[in-house]
């Protein structure tokens, strides 16, 4: 093992020689150190953010761009609120740290612990690994990793936490130990080291993977409960091996005869002959920055290939596409999705109900410009790429969350894995007891463990975590008993999951050029433009001369039931108009593949994506565990931020990992699990639903109670959310900062992303205290301080509120029955017509902007920005209104775009 790093310098910033913050009057929430509470008021409106648009899986952006994104407080999303909104990457300058000051203080309690100069560095850091830079994420709240929410304590729980975790990305092959940083933390941030270190270790964020210094962390012998994991997919791999190194005993059912679920490659050879590693699957890491799967490249010497951005169109003769034609059809199509993006953001909650496929057929009626066939093909590629890269088709897709996971991407390079993907499956299987051929088929939970039968064979454990994919819940091929919940059932209909095909082809030699790995072509059929649209060379890293085709959209479906010959014989077909009028043969390929992930029994398809309908909550209600913590559930469908990835699959994986540890190990005390809510993700999702109908609501305060009990001390249960700045504070704000010039280093270090998260916290009150809070006079400020100062109390994380909470929640639940939550999933009913329409548009809620497959030249504004002058924008907006009705018409219209004519000269 590596020696451990030699200490950085350590210091801290006495308080004396700090300026002083606006006093709190909240002991146990600082609002110096609440997300938002303190904002830079220069950041209030607009925030430069140098961050690349989302690379989608076929053709990447041309230019990366710096852009403005607006503060967007009454934003329509598809959660309750998440204190961690991270992923993509920020410019370091807009992190701001204090230089470290050399007198120490006497008085530990209020320093500011500086552990070396790069803290800047190791918050980008600690962003890729999905945390805020400054602040817990929501996970760590309801863990508890630290007493109290807030002030100087949360402050260098966070720099430890992002210390720790770039420890170890400096050499992910050596087990981190917390010995590492005794020499150097001080002895009174022992709790705080041990915190962070024991949270980032449970849950998978360090010191996981297949380095030899981890797999001899690995006990020899099982001491601790049964785990019985359903697929060998990247879920359950990560899963296995994580729990087998916390001591449990566990057993992997896998259907099929081989490990990794819907990563496959296959060894493409003929005898002797030249063979090359094939992707059938999942083959292309997107982004690198954080990527765990990227991680385990590195453990095992692999260096990984970026996939350059070069990739040439060629039209249906083969010929290629005019580069200033390929230019102006981008540009209409990326316009095309801002508007889209403009309409969901005035149609409010009314955008849960419509495809995206209606929303840009409906401007295509609008915006009528003449355009060629030409380019009619050219903009068909664009949409089939677009269905490519979410696995469905966009009459499909939901309007208002199709995107949802687009803040959360990783940043960095998409690249391929030389060799193939099936290394890193091997790699992950080895030594995990994996039983091949077991196709579940029952699955039997209860308070005394679990049953699992696959065929007439049974297995018993005291837990179970089923990773099986979205599809395979889907198709019911599994009998659950008793029967999944309501709930989970409701989400496992709404999300969707679609298709993507492929044709994999080893050629004697390589007729392609060599430096590009992907090119497209063109369709002249609607219908078909999904067919064979991509071609992904991978001669650079398979080891042999392997092009593959994709088939995406619709024409994914009907690919099912095409002869191999036929797909084969079409794709030829295609090289030759490409390459033999530039008089290059293309040659008899040596072997070729099909796939046909949507009639496999063990997927039924490819990958998840938010259906017309649904939204992001519904990847969280695919996650929660049932029966009392005895049944868990992974998989990209169960990973919010990360869906339709081989990496969400991974951390889906080590997510649930430390939930079943937390499980077992609360069994073990004999306390028994709470059952109201089961786990984090219902807690979350029970009070969010209640909490969107709130009884009182008044600043950033919100409270639930039982009406049915009008006794002054009924229990009421209040909420306040952090995160969205009032205009009156701003200038209070704005005053501040000019009385104070620097900040404590937790606002100095505030993120972009950190400005626009919400944080919520909770606290129990009497309903007599509820309506004399509402009487407090002076804002936000003193209403706190009335709560703090004068009741007395504590405000806390969901799992804060304790027991006396849960029958609350659980009579304020009952008590509203069937009465319908106003939930971002809900659907629009018939009969509320245009009059609720017409109050979603004079609302003006904001969502997030929809993302832009591909940068053209110049910059495109977010949509929520005003963009030109006054009467462009009112222009829009009256357009906007007067099509609205037709989206509706056209919500639910299986064939948008199908055989549309979109304009490509709109504007």
């Amino acid at each position: 093992m590596d020696p451990p790093p030699s200490p950085p310098q350590s210091s801290f910033i006495p308080p004396s020689q700090l300026p002083s913050p606006p006093q709190n009057p909240n002991p146990n929430i600082q609002s110096d150190s609440i997300p938002n509470w303190g904002q830079n008021p220069n950041l209030t409106h607009y925030i430069d953010i140098s961050v690349p648009k989302k690379r989608r899986r076929g053709r990447s952006q041309r230019n990366p761009a710096s852009f403005h994104s607006p503060h967007t407080p009454n934003a329509i999303t598809s959660s309750s609120s998440s204190s961690a909104v991270a992923a993509a990457p920020v410019s370091i300058s807009s992190i701001r740290i204090p230089p470290p000051l050399s007198t120490p203080a006497q008085d530990f309690s209020d320093e500011i612990i500086v552990i070396n100069k790069e803290a800047k560095t190791e918050a980008m850091i600690a962003l890729t690994a999905g945390f805020p830079a400054d602040s817990l994420s929501e996970e760590e709240i309801e863990t508890g990793v630290i007493p109290v929410i807030g002030g100087i304590e949360q402050v260098n729980y966070t720099l430890i936490r992002n210390h720790i975790i770039a420890k170890w990305r400096e050499n992910v092959s050596v087990w981190v130990t917390k010995k590492m940083f005794t020499d150097y933390i001080p002895q009174h941030y022992n709790a705080l080291l041990d915190s962070a270190y024991n949270y980032l270790v449970s849950h998978g964020y360090i010191n996981f993977g297949i380095a030899s210094a981890i797999k001899d962390k690995m006990p020899t012998e099982s001491s601790k409960a049964r785990v019985i994991i359903i697929g060998s997919g990247l879920a359950g791999l990560a899963a296995a091996r994580q729990l087998m190194r916390f001591g449990f005993k566990v057993t992997v059912l896998e259907g099929r005869k081989r490990a990794g679920g819907r990563v496959y490659t296959k060894k493409m050879e003929v005898g002797s002959r030249v063979g090359a590693a094939a992707e059938l699957g999942g083959s292309v890491l997107t982004g690198t920055l954080g990527n765990p799967l990227g991680i385990v490249a590195r453990q095992l010497g692999d260096s990984l290939h970026k996939v350059r951005d070069k990739c040439p169109l060629y039209s249906v003769d083969g010929k290629p596409v005019n580069p200033d034609m390929d230019v102006k059809v981008e540009s209409a199509f990326n316009r095309l999705l801002d508007k889209a993006s403009r309409l969901r953001q005035l149609m409010g909650e009314v955008s849960v109900d419509v495809s995206l496929g209606a929303a840009l057929e409906t401007f295509r009626q609008v915006y009528k410009d003449a355009v060629n066939d030409e380019e009619m093909k050219l903009f068909n590629w664009h949409l089939a790429n677009l269905e490519y890269a979410n696995a469905g088709l966009l009459s499909h897709l939901s309007l208002a969350f199709w995107d949802q996971d687009d803040p959360y991407d990783m940043g960095g390079d998409h690249c391929f894995l030389p060799g193939g993907n099936g290394k890193l499956i091997q790699a992950l299987a080895e030594n995990v007891p994996i039983l091949y051929e077991k196709t579940v088929n029952t699955i039997r939970y209860g308070s005394d463990g679990v049953q699992v039968i696959a065929g007439s064979q049974v297995f018993e454990g005291d837990m179970a975590l089923c990773t099986v994919p979205l599809g395979v819940l889907k198709k019911g091929s599994i009998k659950f008993i008793p029967e999944l919940p309501q709930r989970k059932l409701d989400g496992i209909k709404r999300l969707g999951f679609g298709l993507l095909n492929k044709v994999a082809m080893l050629f004697p030699h390589v007729f392609w050029e060599m430096d590009l790995d992907t090119f497209g072509h063109l369709s002249d059929d609607p219908s078909r433009r999904g067919e064979f649209f991509l071609f992904y060379s991978y001669a650079t890293v398979a080891g042999g001369p392997l092009l593959i085709a994709l088939v995406a959209g619709e024409a994914a479906h009907k690919f099912e039931s095409m002869p191999p010959t036929d797909a084969v014989t079409k794709v030829l077909q295609i090289l030759k108009g490409i390459y033999e009028p530039k008089g290059i043969s293309v040659p008899e390929p040596i072997q070729t593949v099909c796939t046909r992930w949507g009639s496999d029994p063990f997927c039924f398809g490819s990958y998840s994506n938010v259906a017309v309908g649904a939204s992001g909550d519904d990847y969280d209600i695919l996650a929660e565990s049932v029966g009392d913590g005895r049944l868990f559930f992974a998989g990209e469908a169960t990973n919010r931020r990360y869906p339709a990835t081989m990496h969400g699959a991974f951390l889906s994986g080590l997510r649930e990992a430390a939930n079943m540890a937390h499980h077992a190990n609360i069994r073990s005390m004999n306390v028994k699990v709470e059952k109201t809510p089961s786990n984090a993700h219902s807690c979350a999702s029970v009070l969010a639903d209640l909490f969107r109908e709130p009884d009182i609501e008044f600043g950033s305060f919100s409270i639930i109670f039982a009406k049915k009990n009008a006794d002054p001390k009924s229990p009421a249960i209040l909420r306040v959310t952090f995160g969205e700045p009032k205009k009156k504070y701003h200038e209070v704000a704005k005053q501040d900062q000019q009385q104070h010039s620097n900040k404590l280093l937790f606002q100095q270090l505030q993120s972009h992303f950190n400005q626009k998260q919400q944080l919520h916290v909770y606290t129990l009150l009497s309903r007599q205290q509820v309506l004399d809070l509402r009487e407090v006079r002076g804002g936000d400020e003193m209403r706190l301080n009335y709560l703090c100062e004068k009741l007395g109390v504590k405000l806390v994380g969901r799992k804060g509120l304790g027991l006396n909470a849960d029958s609350v929640i659980a009579s304020i639940k009952a008590e509203r029955g069937n009465r319908k939550p106003v939930s971002t999933s809900m659907s629009l009913k018939p009969g509320l017509g245009v009059s609720k329409l017409k109050a979603g548009i004079m609302k003006r809620k904001i969502i997030r902007k929809a993302k832009v497959v591909k940068k053209s030249n110049g910059s495109i504004p977010p949509a929520s920005m005003n963009v030109g002058s006054s009467s462009k924008v009112s222009e829009e907006n009256r357009i906007i209104d007067q099509v609205l009705p037709d989206v509706l018409a056209s919500g639910n219209n299986q064939n948008d775009l199908s055989n549309s004519n979109p304009s490509i000269n709109g504007s």
